[in-house]
């Protein structure tokens, strides 16, 4: 009965397991990403990009149909956009970066969204919005494979001068770290990773399995690199915890997903021995005496 309800339907589903071995690939390569968002206090920014790409599908959609490259080309475009226009506007401006992505957030939200209902109906919408399992071809394996396979070893190259930025910009600046490459680089692999992720987990999930995994992870390591395994530890068994709920509860992939990510966030925040709640607790009454 537990062996049917944990691994019987990766076993008599293909497509299943197609999306199994895509979200281990994203589990790979986002979470790591998401770990220097967070260090770096752009953690809302990979959800600007996230909906910053859905205009760029939209328009892949509408010139292609439900073409994976024509949607992952136009997306990576809306993307490059958003994350590239939000630093040129806050300097031609004067302006703050984080309101200029908030601009660019909102009108990239309602044209996609407004693109996607002029020609398709509700299903193409609830499809790009919120991902599908029945749409991770084979097309889509490839994508989520390759996007994990350049992340890495990009991110391997990048490593040091993005922890040196995140833990001490100053002197990231004296040593001539270039900081604005690294960024725009990094920014490159957070679109594309967001790019890999949407047709399983929808332009408005994909950021889930990047984000909270790395906002869970802090909870059980101390190091940049300890948070980055646990963070890609506790992506793979959301992916996983998220796809079996998707086929046994028949709710979308993506919220599926997101939601077990979620779950593995508050247990964190409540078990977790780096800053848990119920440790700290327990540690009060040890002080005190």
């Amino acid at each position: 009965m537990i062996h049917d309800l944990l691994f019987g339907p990766f076993q008599e589903f293909g497509f299943l397991r197609r999306a199994l071995v895509g979200c281990l690939a994203l589990a790979l390569a986002a979470p790591p990403l998401g770990v220097f968002l967070m260090l770096r206090r752009m953690s809302l920014t990979a959800d600007v990009l996230g909906h910053g790409i859905l205009p760029g599908v939209a328009a892949g959609f509408l010139l292609a149909g439900l073409s994976l490259p024509a949607m992952a080309l136009g997306g990576a475009l809306a993307g490059l956009v958003v994350a590239v226009g939000a630093g040129a506007l806050s300097r031609a401006t004067g302006g703050r970066e984080d309101a200029s992505l908030a601009a660019l957030y909102l009108v990239a939200l309602a044209l996609g969204v407004a693109l996607v209902s002029w020609r398709g109906g509700a299903v193409e919408l609830t499809n790009l919005l919120f991902g599908s399992v029945l749409g991770v071809d084979d097309a889509a394996l490839l994508l989520m494979a390759g996007a994990a396979t350049l992340t890495l070893p990009v991110l391997a190259l990048a490593w040091r001068p993005l922890v040196l930025e995140c833990l001490d910009p100053s002197f990231a600046r004296a040593v001539g770290a270039r900081g604005a490459w690294w960024h725009m680089a990094f920014l490159a692999l957070v679109v594309l990773n967001l790019i890999a992720a949407f047709q399983a987990l929808g332009t408005l999930m994909s950021v889930g399995l990047m984000m909270l995994p790395a906002i869970a992870a802090r909870h059980w390591a101390t190091r940049v690199g300890g948070i980055v395994y646990a963070a890609v530890a506790i992506a793979a068994l959301s992916a996983y915890a998220g796809l079996l709920l998707s086929f046994h509860a028949d709710v979308p992939s993506g919220p599926a997903v997101v939601l077990a990510a979620g779950l593995a966030w508050l247990v964190s925040v409540l078990l977790g021995p780096v800053d848990g709640l119920l440790p700290r607790f327990w540690r009060r009454p040890h002080l005190a005496g």
